[in-house]
């Protein structure tokens, strides 16, 4: 008899071989569709198996077949940029069209917390991940190499030694639109703020701010803020900006955070905006809706981005030779009421 509070004793693959007169080498092979089972067999063994209530033990499957049909979604980015006002909103958007992708061919999706440091990703039982947007030493991808597990990575990884695969999310090309968007609504002499990390979004950014500033003759102005410090190292940075650049006509704040607390200390400096400083950002996620005014951003279609993360992920699990970078849709801007000024007669 079980002990006071226990379950009956689960059902064995030697139960099932008794009750069925056969192997349990045959009754694996019969239940895991493997071997050369008699298909006479193979069925009278699923039949005991189910009249029994037998259950397989995954994490036993698992590890015999060297895979746990999941894969991770893992970040550095610090929660002050990927949570707050926004609710994870990057990050979770990139979620749920990865999840839909994994899901599709039979793979969970697992998100981790964001990995600065502590050992995120060395309990969980995946098979392999994608690192959304990795810093140069990136805690993620170093604990995964420490794993041997493959990962992809969305966004360009950073250091020229780093040999994954990755969705090409377009950063140089992003700062571009942000841009020529403001030289059309009139700005002359822009400001460009980003993490003071090395992401590929701040790297790409910096480099295509210096070349449009010397195209147009700007005076190129580039600040970097803590991505940890979120809204108020944004305001700090620009409130820094505008004392020592008071003739600056707009910011293009990479971050969304950043951006958010740029127009709070515009305001806060008595200028206004669009009229006085434009503001814009990159990602079109809540915090770019909800600001008032709404901050023109991008839309970096990451839905297509995820799904192309997944797939070549799952194209490294199956050892195919796939292509080391995949690209999305060119970026196309939204524009909104913090960069677009009124004209007259308006």
């Amino acid at each position: 008899m079980p002990p006071s509070g226990s379950g009956p004793r689960p059902v064995t693959i030697a139960d099932v071989a008794r009750a069925a007169g056969v192997s349990r080498t045959t009754v694996s092979h019969a239940l895991n569709g493997i071997g050369k089972v008699d298909p006479r067999t193979r069925e009278h063994v699923k039949q005991v198996a189910a009249g029994l209530g037998y259950r397989p033990n995954l994490r036993a499957q698992r590890l015999r077949r060297g895979e746990a049909k999941a894969i991770a979604l893992a970040s550095s980015m610090p929660f002050a940029v990927a949570g707050g006002p926004s609710r994870l909103g990057f990050y979770m958007e990139v979620a749920a069209a990865a999840a839909e992708s994994a899901l599709l061919h039979e793979y969970a999706l697992v998100l981790v917390p964001p990995v600065q440091s502590g050992a995120a990703l060395y309990s969980l039982d995946i098979d392999g991940a994608i690192v959304v947007e990795p810093d140069v030493d990136d805690a993620a991808a170093a604990q995964l190499k420490e794993r041997g597990l493959p990962y992809v990575a969305l966004g360009r990884p950073v250091p020229p030694d780093e040999d994954v695969p990755y969705v090409d999310l377009r950063g140089g090309l992003v700062a571009e639109v942000l841009l020529s968007h403001l030289r059309e609504q009139g700005a002359e002499r822009p400001a460009l703020v980003v993490g003071s990390g090395a992401r590929h979004s701040s790297v790409d950014a910096r480099a295509a701010f210096e070349r449009l500033a010397k195209e147009h003759g700007w005076e190129p102005i580039v600040a970097t803020a803590p991505e940890a410090g979120g809204e108020r190292a944004g305001y700090e940075c620009c409130a820094a900006l505008l004392a020592e650049h008071p003739g600056i006509d707009a910011v293009c704040a990479l971050v969304d955070a950043f951006a958010v607390g740029a127009v709070r200390a515009i305001r806060d400096s008595g200028r206004a905006v669009p009229d006085d400083v434009m503001v814009v950002t990159r990602y079109d996620g809540l915090r770019a809706r909800t600001c008032e005014p709404p901050l023109t951003a991008v839309d970096l279609h990451l839905d297509r981005a995820a799904a192309a993360a997944v797939d070549l992920l799952l194209g490294r699990l199956r050892g195919e030779g796939a292509a080391p970078v995949a690209s999305v849709p060119v970026p196309t801007v939204i524009a909104r009421g913090s960069s677009l000024r009124r004209t007259s007669g308006t």
